[in-house]
């Protein structure tokens, strides 16, 4: 059974609140309040859909009123009413928060009509807000894959971080997402609604940087043949996302910290202040500590920066997640491809796993999407791993180029096979893996080798080349 709404009337005239209150009470659950001081302190003890006020009261006005009740978590809709009916409270009544303003003496079927309105209006409010957080939920951290116990710290910690305003400094070698974290902290955060605007500080030169950041005037250099608004302006009432802060020059440090700490700033070649509101969010792949130290980084732009940090652990650092990025990438590039690849080879993953991936989750990605494009079968196997790959994993022997002397290409491939079977003991599964062949395709290449009785182990007169 759905709750009956609760509508509270606000008026320091009992006449007005008792018929108010017969009014609506046939279809909606009322309670009163005799001024603004009052009705805060019941909506505190009471969950509340509508409110109706006087403009006029003694102490706090109905005016102050919708703006102190609209800052609440659930807040109610707000309908004015005045004696006083002009155009100034009007657009006052607005621009606080106000569903709607009437004028006394009040018409009872038009308020029947405005507050089922604006029940309905409040209703829909919550149910867009309801799905933008499913929808933020999904967005915000879905990009970011990971179950192992320091990505599960990151997602805490951006969790507990995204409704603040705090400036956030992200840390994270290249190719671990630290751009993918600060859409996260934005599409969690409170200005959601509001722009993400992201520059790459390192791929701009310091005249470029700074209007690109910051805009300019028309005929402020060469080429300005028109105002331009920087990505300050572009994200007022979102966020600011700076990539590579590390990479930006003493003279721009000086103008961030200056925005930072004021919240304002000039265009290049412009003497108007310009005013914005804003969230920072900075990444680097060095250790900004280490530049200050250096004396590359200004030690005070460092503190406004540095008063949150989250660390992305690099992908060694965390190879139990490697399977779900593979499935998570295997997906998205079977899709793009029209390709029909559900799974990857145990092995094959094995060998993903056993990689140390300096270029991250970037490197993976693209290496599963290298893999998808050239692959026939319908899973991903230690064939399809590019060879630089699959070496540097099973630190595969020295190639036939090092080798003391010129050799054919049968012996090459023999010697190759005698080292697997040695490096793993003689289990020929693992062999396979290693030389990136089937299994059958050893025991072929055995028997080829060695004849039908061939050892699982590596026979001496083999060996020694006999």
């Amino acid at each position: 059974m759905n709750r009956q709404p609760v509508v509270m009337i606000v008026d320091d005239e009992k006449n007005t609140r008792d018929g108010l209150s017969r009014a609506l009470r046939h279809e909606y659950e009322v309670i009163t309040a005799e001024d603004g001081a009052t009705a805060i302190e019941l909506l505190g003890e009471q969950a509340v859909d509508l409110v109706i006020s006087d403009v006029r009261m003694p102490g706090m006005d109905g005016l102050e009123l919708v703006e102190r009740v609209l800052t609440a978590p659930h807040a109610p809709a707000c309908i004015l009413i005045t004696a006083y009916g002009n155009v100034e409270t009007a657009v006052e009544a607005m621009k606080r928060g106000a569903y709607e303003i009437l004028t006394k003496p009040l018409n009872l079927e038009h308020l029947e009509l405005t507050v089922r309105r604006a029940l309905h209006a409040r209703n829909v409010e919550i149910e867009n807000r309801q799905l933008r957080a499913q929808l933020t939920d999904k967005f915000g951290l879905e990009k970011i894959i990971g179950q192992s116990p320091p990505m599960q710290t990151v997602f805490e910690t951006i969790r507990q971080v995204a409704p603040a305003q705090a400036t956030v400094l992200i840390q994270g070698d290249s190719g671990t997402g630290k751009e993918m974290v600060a859409q996260a902290l934005h599409h969690l955060s409170s200005r959601a609604r509001g722009p993400f605007i992201a520059v790459h500080c390192a791929a701009l030169s310091e005249n470029l940087l700074e209007s690109e950041l910051f805009g300019h005037e028309k005929g402020a250099f060469t080429g300005a043949s028109d105002r331009r608004r920087g990505r300050f302006e572009m994200a007022d009432g979102g966020t600011l996302f700076l990539d590579e802060i590390s990479e930006i020059s003493p003279a721009v440090q000086v103008k961030l910290l200056r925005v930072l700490e004021e919240r304002c700033f000039e265009r290049v070649g412009g003497q108007q202040t310009v005013k914005v509101d804003i969230r920072l969010l900075a990444a680097t792949n060095r250790n900004l500590k280490e530049d200050v130290a250096a004396g590359r980084f200004r030690e005070d732009l460092f503190f406004r920066l540095d008063v949150v940090t989250i660390v992305i652990p690099p992908l060694r650092e965390r190879p139990s997640d490697i399977g779900l990025l593979c499935r998570h990438f295997i997906e998205e590039f079977s899709k793009r491809n029209n390709k029909n690849i559900t799974t990857i080879d145990p092995a094959a993953l094995e060998i993903l796993e056993t990689y140390t991936w300096p270029g991250n989750v970037r490197e993976l990605r693209n290496v599963i999407e290298k893999m998808v494009v050239l692959s026939h079968g319908s899973q991903l196997s230690v064939g399809d791993i590019p060879a630089a790959i699959r070496n540097a994993a099973l630190d595969k022997p020295a190639a036939p180029d090092t080798w003391e002397h010129p050799i054919t290409l049968n012996e090459a491939e023999k010697k190759l096979i005698l080292q697997a079977l040695k490096t793993w003991n003689g289990n020929r599964s693992q062999a396979a893996r290693q030389l990136g062949i089937s299994r059958r395709t050893l025991q072929r290449k055995l028997r080829e080798y060695f004849g039908e009785t061939a050892p699982h182990d590596v026979p001496q007169s083999a060996e020694s080349g006999e």
